[in-house]
C-alpha cells in the first residue's frame, strides 16, 4: 500500500495530512517535537495550529523521522522557510531514493532570493529536482481544514511526477491543477506574500477599496515581472499560485500577512507584531529575499522595496503610500510586455 509522509505539524502540513487521510491515503505527519507529538497523538488535535478540528484516528503522528518516512513514495515538506534547513538535515537521509518530493512552502531565501527547488538542490544535488514539485495555490489551511471547496496546482520538471502528485493529492472538496512552471509557482506563491502585507496596511489605514485593488494590481505585475526575468511563464501569475493566492491572502481574515501590514498600520513595531503570533507570516522575510532577487536580476519592484524599508528601516506606512502616489508616470505593462 502506498504511504504519504508529511513532514512539518503546522497549520498547512496538519490540514494536509487530514486530507490526504480522510481521501483514503495511508499517511503519517512528522512532529518535530516529541511532546508536541505526544500530545496530538493523544488529542487527537493540533491544539497549537489548528485547535477544534479533530484528527483522524488513522493519522500516524510521530517524532521519529525515520519511521514516518519508511516506506513513504510522497513525501510534502511544509515547514516554515526559515526552518527548511534545520528540518531538511534531520528528514533528507530518511527519505526513500525513489520518493517524489512536494514542497508546500511559500518563501524565499531571505539572504539570496533562491527558490526552494534552488536550495534543496544545493542540499542534495540536481538529480533531486526529477522527484521534485511544489504546490501552491489559495490554500487557506483552516478553511480546507473544514471541508470547503478549494484548489491548487503543482507543478514539476518531470511531468510523470505531476500527474502523480495530481492524483493523489486530490479530494472531494480539493481541486489539483498541475504545470510545469515550476520557477513560476514558487515565486507567485513566495512573493504574494509580501504583497499581502502592503494590502494589510491599506486595510489598516483605511484606504478604501479602490486602494487596495490597485496595491494587489500593481503587485501583480511586480510579481509577474520578476518572474519573466527569472524564466517563468507571465500566465502563471494569472493563474491559482498568482492571481488566485493574492486574493486570498490580500482579503482574508486567517491570513497572517496581511495581519502584519494592519499592525503596523496601527503603529506596532516589527518585533512586537511577530511576538504575538503563534504562526510565521513567511512574507516578512520573504520581503527581504524577494527585494534580493529583484536587485540581482535588475528588476523593478517598488512595492516590495518600500514594504522592506516598512518593515525594517522604520518608514512610516502611509509615507511609503505618498511614495507610490507619486511615482514617475508610466506604461501599466512596463517590463512585462516587450513594446512597453
Amino acid at each position: 500500500m502506498n504511504k504519504v509522509a508529511v513532514v512539518g505539524s503546522g497549520s498547512w502540513g496538519t490540514t494536509l495530512a487530514i486530507l490526504l487521510t480522510e481521501a483514503g491515503e495511508r499517511c503519517a505527519l512528522w512532529v518535530r517535537d516529541p511532546d508536541e507529538a505526544h500530545d496530538m497523538a493523544a488529542r487527537r488535535e493540533n491544539v497549537r495550529f489548528l485547535p477544534g478540528v479533530t484528527l483522524p484516528d488513522t493519522l500516524e503522528i510521530s517524532h521519529h523521522a525515520a519511521t514516518v518516512l519508511r516506506d513513504a513514495d510522497l513525501v510534502l515538506v511544509t515547514v516554515p522557510m526559515r526552518q527548511l534547513h534545520e528540518n531538511w538535515q534531520a528528514v533528507a537521509g530518511h527519505i526513500e531514493p525513489h520518493a517524489a518530493i512536494v514542497s508546500g512552502i511559500k518563501g524565499l531565501d531571505p539572504q539570496t532570493g533562491r527558490r526552494v527547488s534552488e536550495l534543496v538542490a544545493g542540499w542534495a544535488g540536481d538529480r533531486i529536482l526529477d522527484r521534485l514539485a511544489v504546490l501552491s495555490g489559495p490554500n487557506l489551511a483552516r478553511e480546507i481544514a473544514a471541508g470547503e471547496p478549494a484548489t491548487a496546482v503543482v507543478a514539476a520538471r518531470i511531468p510523470e511526477v505531476a500527474r502523480t502528485v495530481q492524483q493523489r493529492l486530490s479530494a472531494p472538496t480539493f481541486r489539483t491543477y498541475i504545470s510545469d512552471d515550476v520557477i513560476g509557482i514558487e515565486l507567485a506563491g513566495a512573493v504574494k506574500n509580501v504583497i499581502a502585507i502592503g494590502a494589510g496596511v491599506a486595510d489598516g489605514m483605511r484606504f478604501g477599496d479602490n486602494a487596495k485593488a490597485a496595491l494587489m494590481t500593481r503587485g501583480l505585475a511586480e510579481m509577474t515581472r520578476l518572474g519573466l526575468t527569472a524564466g517563468a511563464d507571465a500566465l502563471t501569475f494569472a493563474g491559482l499560485a498568482g492571481m488566485g493566492d493574492l486574493i486570498a491572502t490580500c482579503a482574508s481574515a486567517h491570513s497572517r500577512n496581511h495581519y502584519v501590514g494592519q499592525e503596523l498600520a496601527a503603529g506596532r513595531s516589527l518585533d512586537d507584531i511577530q511576538s504575538r503570533m503563534v504562526m510565521v507570516a513567511e512574507g516578512v522575510d520573504t520581503s527581504r529575499g524577494a527585494l534580493a532577487l529583484a536587485r540581482r536580476l535588475g528588476v523593478e519592484m517598488p512595492i516590495v522595496e518600500l514594504i522592506n524599508q516598512a518593515l525594517f528601516d522604520g518608514l512610516p506606512v502611509a509615507e511609503a503610500g505618498r511614495v507610490l502616489m507619486a511615482r514617475e508616470l508610466s506604461h501599466e505593462l512596463r517590463g512585462i510586455r516587450r513594446d512597453s
